[in-house]
């Protein structure tokens, strides 16, 4: 089924689903409390960063399954503790992927790329045969039509992104022979692709830029080696979790930011920023602060393995407990060096992507545009394109949003003019790389935001009736039940690393 197909049926149901349970509009939104971002100053923050740097030169990085993550962990639990918080480090386990080298060569000579996570590894010294080309249509490689009169068997094949995942199209190819697979872009810049888990592996499969796979399209023949030494390990890492001893404990706020780096480096901004601001935000706001609502707060292990603390813990809960959540707010990257100012389009107004978030969603992007609008900064929309840490959130009917200064994705003009930084540049030059160091941030936006989300995350543990929009618990049962099967049917395949997509 399309996206559009289900977001269509899932418009029609919600609606029903509001019309039924609701039967009027929600309230409108209380004020955003501004007291406690205007606690927080951009140097306890950055702190917080040193730290996980320093973290990170002793140990080498901070990805989950090593020693620096593990330090990481201690480090913000340790925190938490000693500020009052009930604080537990549940563990869990999961298969990890581990590149150990990658190359690709044409006709003898090196070509840029690099493998896609989850493909399978090749023998040694890789696979080397014939280069085949897919015909660019409407659906490259997804289905063994497109391949008409084309033989693939013992061949590499070369196909264009679109359409359909890097899966399918690793499939369809496998199915008709071929040895390995090439992926090129369909845009500019670098593809950042995943197969999505070990089950969807069929053939070692590489991904090259829009310009490269150009120019590989006009060499059909011609002998290509494609060389991944890759391997899968169990790996039992940690979450943090730190809640609040106050507050109704069945109307829970939670805030969330993965903790963990990318096995090259620091992961300062990736995620550092999001993670010290928010532990940021929880320091100041103290472990039995005054507040109606409980506040917890989270730091996920594994985001960049595949959402997997976040997917873990959501899955763990019972429909009960999942129902304690009143919403989940989500901070990956807020401190790129070429920031864009980003919420999460929660009500689908940009018309792009995925579509909208679950009940509640709508309002909760209209208070981070009403928090970051009073400190001076103009918010634009980022689709939920399940590309962190809210996507299992989601995916069970309770509403999210959150913040986020952009990746590898190019500032335009007229963002440049709105915000500043360089037109053409991406947001983080240095994303996913060992580059993704303290020199790497924009300390104006880390403090704004930092303080843009300490400002809404205290809103909301003050009152979350605006975001519900009812009165008692049967009610918000009710419609999670109608959004839950939707919104799981359309991030079922969404679930990815930060920055790797399945398509």
């Amino acid at each position: 089924m399309s996206l559009r197909t289900i977001r269509s049926r899932r418009s029609a149901a919600t609606a029903i689903a509001l019309v039924a349970v609701l039967g009027a509009a929600a309230p409108a939104a209380a004020a955003p409390d501004r007291e406690l971002g205007d606690r927080i100053g951009v140097n306890e923050v950055n702190r917080h960063l040193i730290a996980f740097q320093r973290i990170a030169d002793i140990h080498g990085n901070r990805a989950s399954g090593h020693p620096g993550y593990e330090a990481s962990v201690d480090y913000v639990a340790g925190k938490l503790r000693a500020a009052g918080f009930d604080v537990s480090t549940p563990e869990f386990s999961y298969q990890a992927y581990f590149l150990d080298s990658f190359a690709l060569s044409a006709g003898g000579q090196p070509v840029e790329g690099d493998a896609l996570e989850y493909s399978p590894a090749t023998p040694p010294g890789g696979v080397t045969a014939p280069l085949s080309v897919a015909p660019v249509d409407d659906t490259p490689g997804c289905e063994a039509a497109d391949y008409a009169g084309t033989d693939l068997a013992g061949t590499v094949v070369l196909v264009q992104r679109g359409a359909c995942n890097f899966s399918e199209k690793a499939r369809v190819a496998s199915e008709l022979g071929a040895e390995a697979a090439i992926v090129y872009n369909n845009v500019d810049g670098p593809l950042n692709g995943t197969l999505g888990d070990p089950a969807a592996a069929t053939i070692p499969t590489a991904g090259v830029t829009r310009q490269v796979g150009e120019q590989l399209a006009g060499r059909a023949g011609t002998e290509v080696t494609v060389d991944v030494q890759s391997r899968l390990e169990s790996v039992t890492t940690r979450n943090v979790l730190a809640q609040t001893r106050t507050g109704r404990t069945d109307n829970v706020v939670m805030a969330g930011a993965h903790l963990d780096s990318v096995p090259d480096g620091a992961g300062i901004n990736d995620n550092g920023t999001g993670s010290a601001g928010l532990l940021a935000a929880a320091l100041e706001m103290g472990g039995s602060p005054d507040v109606h609502n409980a506040v917890r707060f989270a730091w996920w292990g594994a985001e960049e393995s595949g959402l997997v603390g976040s997917t873990k813990y959501v899955q763990g809960l019972s429909f009960e407990q999942q129902l304690d959540i009143a919403l989940y707010l989500n901070f990956d990257m807020i401190g790129s060096p070429n920031a864009g100012y980003f919420t999460f389009d929660g009500d689908d107004s940009d018309g792009v992507g995925a579509g909208e978030g679950p009940y509640g969603s709508a309002q909760i992007e209209q208070d981070f545009i009403d928090a970051m609008a009073r400190r001076g900064v103009e918010l634009r929309g980022t689709d939920f394109n399940g590309r962190s840490d809210y996507g299992e959130f989601i995916a069970v009917g309770i509403p999210a949003g959150g913040l986020f200064t952009g990746a590898e994705g190019v500032k335009t003009e007229e963002e440049a003019a709105l915000w500043g930084g360089t037109a053409g540049e991406s947001y983080d030059p240095h994303y996913h790389t060992a580059g993704d160091d303290l020199g790497n941030v924009d300390r104006r936006a880390l403090k704004l935001n930092t303080k843009g989300l300490a400002d809404v995350v205290a809103g909301y543990a003050r009152s979350t009736e605006a975001v519900n929009g009812m009165r008692t618990r049967a009610e918000r049962a009710e419609l999670r039940a109608a959004q839950g099967s939707l919104m799981a049917a359309r991030l079922d395949t969404a679930k990815v690393p930060h920055g790797h997509d399945l398509s």
